[in-house]
């Protein structure tokens, strides 16, 4: 990990910054010698296509899931 003085970074940040963004690699910025920051590049973004769970707190369930819509006397196949 490339390390900068703090001096260093306040003078080039955008450089940096954007540095960090093309190579995907993080810098540490240090004061007197000692680690006070670092400077990583972000964390993927999820897919757009991702489908599963993209519904999650968008609807309420109401009523029974379980049960038939329908009573069993109504089924034919169960006549007899």
């Amino acid at each position: 990990m490339k390390e900068v003085a703090i001096s260093e970074f306040k003078a080039k940040c955008l450089a940096m910054i954007e540095q960090v963004h093309k190579t995907k690699r993080p810098i540490r910025v240090t004061r007197f010698g000692r680690p006070v920051a670092e400077v990583v590049p972000p964390s993927p973004e999820a897919a757009s296509g991702d489908w599963i769970g993209s519904m999650r707190d968008k609807m309420e369930i109401l009523g029974d899931l379980v049960s038939p819509a329908t009573e069993p006397d109504d089924w034919e196949a169960l006549r007899d």
